[in-house]
């Protein structure tokens, strides 16, 4: 394969391209709740390429500062750092480009995102550190994704209600519970390192009690926005519709039997994303 195929597929697989799927449409739908409509197409693309970047920055420091870790996990062994697919200096210079990219981005939005873009930048710096010291880096996790939506109201109306951190919460702790089950692949290797999660902390059954709690508040906290802002049918078939999926995916697995936890983890959680994000457009453009 040539190196200019190769490289692009290895940053595209460096930032998990596809995982886009899980706080992009979020992203969208804090667009679409703020204003009713569907907004501007300046919005939408500066909202887009502003969530492009910070995602890219995001991933690339990741990968960076667990480069170490990754290379001792067979799990992650194959990744691009480890793999040596990828030089430091190349995710560095790619890191530099997005960071660029979402600077350039918030500075297109409304004025007062010049003065909070820094806000995420240290959520993506200080995650990666934390599972060495607290098995709270679930809920970090969510938090910084929960900001998805919580950026894009503010960016195009420069005022965040509290229906805006409403959704971020929602956004927030269904992100934090689906990551319950992601450290469920890595169990084993993070007791042997010495590594921080709630599957370390308090078991298997306690992971699966942690995200049924926090999908429960997922459900709650997304009824809350539709109550305050008065939404209609659609966005209720929406809510309906979350609440189904995540039922489905706390079906598929079970503690004493985790062969269907990629499952559950990728295809489940992609899914309700895409389906709440078309129930509010529809919702928001009738």
């Amino acid at each position: 394969m040539s190196a200019t195929v190769a490289l692009p597929r290895s940053f595209a697989s460096l930032v998990k391209i596809e995982h886009t799927v899980f706080a992009l449409p979020f992203a969208y739908i804090g667009a679409l709740l703020c204003v009713n409509r569907v907004p501007s197409a300046h919005d939408l693309v500066w909202i887009t390429l502003a969530m492009l970047g910070a995602r890219s920055l995001a991933m690339g420091l990741n990968r960076l500062i667990d480069a170490r870790i990754d290379a001792r996990n067979p799990r992650t062994a194959d990744r691009e750092l480890p793999a040596g697919k990828l030089s430091r200096a190349q995710v560095i210079a790619f890191c530099a480009l997005a960071f660029a990219l979402y600077l350039v981005a918030c500075f297109r939005l409304d004025p007062i995102v010049r003065w909070l873009w820094p806000i995420p930048v240290l959520g993506f710096v200080v995650y990666p550190y934390l599972k060495r010291f607290t098995w709270l880096s679930h809920i970090w996790l969510g938090a910084v994704d929960g900001l998805a939506p919580v950026g894009a109201w503010v960016a195009i109306t420069g005022r965040l209600p509290w229906e805006a951190w409403a959704l971020g919460a929602a956004v927030a702790v269904w992100i934090a519970g689906f990551d319950l089950f992601y450290s469920l692949f890595d169990r084993e290797f993070d007791v042997r390192q010495g590594l921080h999660s709630v599957a370390v902390r308090f078991g298997v059954h306690g992971a699966f009690w942690g995200a049924r709690m926090l999908h429960s508040l997922t459900v709650v906290l997304l009824g809350a926005v539709g109550l305050g802002l008065h939404l209609g049918w659609l966005y209720w078939l929406g809510v309906a519709a979350v609440a189904a999926l995540l039922a489905y995916e706390h079906s598929l697995v079970r503690p004493e039997d985790l062969r269907r936890l990629n499952a559950a983890f990728f295809t489940v959680n992609g899914l309700i994303s895409v389906v709440f994000f078309a129930f509010v457009l529809a919702e928001t453009a009738s």
